[in-house]
Formats: structure tokens, sequence, C-alpha cells
């Protein structure tokens, strides 16, 4: 295929309520430099998959109070490149939409869509493995995903299961599984035909746009009334949404899809969706401590992590064994770092309370 015909999504509508409070409503965790690289997680998404795909065939799909923000930290970018959700759909609706849109300027386009705040160590590894996704889906009516070689038990990932049969490279699908129970996440790791779902996508824009006729005919019709790339595209986008059906690309097709096919990958990745994933990747004290600030003194503490906002400030802990210690300019979390997953919960307590949402 033509390099110029290679076009990536990047998707970065999430509000990251599992990294709160540092990711907040305002200001979510891909605008921010998570881990002290002196890049924030959208600018590293684009920095790696810039060194495939010119910055004229590179989206951002959004929320429309971050279009300035995603210009702001990616300038490279045309702004018409930045499109802006009027409200959250999950990412079938997005999905749909870009692949629109970039059919309207080349019906023989082969597009990635990648998250923008997933952590990829191995750069190189993930380049070739995307290099072998788009000849796969350039050439084939497949749907690929990249599957992530699983380290662990983990219940916070979804899980794809491949049939194993001789390939180069690549599987087909046999079924996708939403964040299991340990006992089950367990049972996958051994039986070793699955893989950790990362939600990076690729696939030729008629392929997708078939895919969405067989299975969500109704959001087809939906978007049919809209021009590409026109003058009126915005307004009708904001007429149209409202009426979507909220569901993912994962549920809306992947699983329905007999034309799905995975590419297991070792790229170092992590979704950094959780503050215990931070800790895994992040640089540690002699005391399993991962610590942000200079000003810390930390005493008979071991397996923390501690992200202060304020680097003035002076911190001193005793006592405290395997913690998340967040404290930023409106909110201290102090939990332990296996109730991790619980934090979607306190913030949905929090909004309860009285003016909660400041704190959002």
């Amino acid at each position: 295929m033509s390099k110029s015909d290679r076009y990536c999504v990047i998707m970065a509508g999430g509000i990251g309520s599992r990294f709160w409070p540092l990711s907040t409503q305002k200001f979510p965790k891909q605008f921010q430099d998570i881990l002290g690289t002196g890049r924030t997680m959208i600018q590293q998404t684009y920095d790696r998959i810039h060194k495939m795909i010119p910055a004229e065939n590179i989206f951002v799909i959004t929320n429309v109070e971050y279009v300035n923000i995603s210009h702001q930290q990616l300038p490279d970018l045309p702004l018409e490149n930045i499109i802006g959700e009027p409200m959250m759909k999950n990412t079938a609706a997005c999905n749909y939409y870009m692949a629109s849109k970039i059919a309207g300027i080349d019906p023989k386009a082969t597009m990635a869509v990648l998250p923008a705040d997933h952590l990829i160590l191995k750069e190189d590894a993930f380049l070739e493995k995307l290099e072998l996704a788009f000849t796969l889906a350039s050439k084939n009516e497949f749907l690929v995903t990249l599957g992530i070689t699983p380290t662990r038990p983990d219940t916070g990932y979804g899980y794809i299961q491949f049939v194993n049969q001789a390939t180069e490279g690549y599987f087909k699908v046999k079924t996708f599984t939403e964040k299991p129970i340990l006992e089950i996440a367990k049972s996958f790791l051994e039986s070793g035909d699955f893989l950790w779902n990362a939600g990076i996508f690729i696939w030729n824009v008629e392929a997708i746009q078939h895919a969405f006729e067989k299975f969500l005919p109704e959001m087809v019709q939906q978007f049919s009334i809209c021009e590409y790339n026109a003058e009126n595209e915005k307004s009708c986008i904001e007429t149209i949404y409202p009426k979507l059906q909220k569901i993912s690309i994962d549920n809306g097709i992947l699983e329905r899809a007999k034309n799905v096919y995975v590419i297991p990958a070792d790229l170092g990745w992590s979704d950094l969706g959780t503050w215990t994933s931070v800790f895994e990747n992040s640089e540690k004290d002699d005391f399993d401590n991962a610590v942000n600030i200079k000003n810390a003194l930390t005493y008979d503490t071991q397996g923390n992590i501690i992200h202060i906002k304020n680097n003035n400030k002076a911190i001193v802990i005793d006592g405290l064994k395997d913690f998340i210690v967040v404290d930023t300019d409106k909110v201290l979390l102090i939990c332990p770092r296996e109730h991790d997953q619980n934090i979607k919960d306190y913030v949905m307590d929090l909004k309860n309370l009285k003016k909660g949402d400041r704190y959002m």
C-alpha cells in the first residue's frame, strides 16, 4: 500500500476517573506528564506514530472541551485534524465518525486507532507490529488488533482469545472477555491462548464501514445524513450525537464480527489506567516507594506510590506499606494500593456530596 494511504486516529476523549484525583474532568490524564518524561501522554502517542505517518494524516478525536488543549500540546497538527465530540458516546460512535471522515478524504485509506494515554516502552517493536497490521488490513477485509502478551493475571484488562494456527505473526480471534475475576484471569494465563486487549486497532475504512452496516445499522443511518469535511459537518454531528447509541467498539463490532485478527505483541505496554500501573512503571527508592518529589522523608515505609503536586511541600510518612498517597490542590487521597479499582466509586460518592463537583 502507499504510505500516503495510511492514517491514524488518536482517541483522547476520556476523563481517566480511575486516575483521580490527578486526572480530573478539566485536565484528564492524557494531557499530563504522568511519569516525568518531559512529554505528556498524548504527545508521546503522537511522537510514536509520527515516525510512520505524516502529521496531515493524523487526527485526534476528543471531547469538544479538550480541542484547545489538544492543539496546544500538538501544535504540528492542523487544527481541522482535531475533532471535538459534542458529548461522550463511548468508542463505537467516534470510530465510525472518523472512519467516515477519513473515507471522505481517501476511500482507500487504512487507519490505525490508538488510545492517547498508553505507555509503550518498546517503540521499535510497536512500529514493526503496526507495519504488519497495516499490510494485513490494506490487503484483506480484516479488523486487526494488537494483543499484548500478558505478564500477570490482571483483572483490570480485557482479554482476547485467539485460534492457535500456523500463520505469519497473526491469528484469528476466537473470543473477547471484559475484565474477568481473578480465578478466570489465572486460567486464561495458564491456557496460553489469551492476550490483553490494548484497544489498538487497524482496519481499512471500507472494512470497518461494512462491519458497522452489518452490526450497528441504526448508527450508520444516523451518520448518513452528514456531509463530511464540509462546512456543515460540525452542526450536523451536534444534531445526531444525542440520538446515537452509547456502546463500545468492542461490544458493538469486534465481539460479533468473524473477520477479527490479532497480532501478539510484547511492547512494554501499560494503559497507565490506575495508580498501581503508574507505581509499576515508576522509579523506586531503596524501599520500593515511588515518590515524585525530593522533599520527602519516609520511615519504616515501603511499597507506596506518593504523588504530591506541590513541589515546595515537604512530607513525612512513617509506618505505611503498599498505599496510594496523592495530594493535589483540592484533594488528598490515601488508600491501599490493592483498592485502586475502587477509586471510580470514591469519585461517584464524592459527586453526591454538596458541591462535590468542585473536586472532579
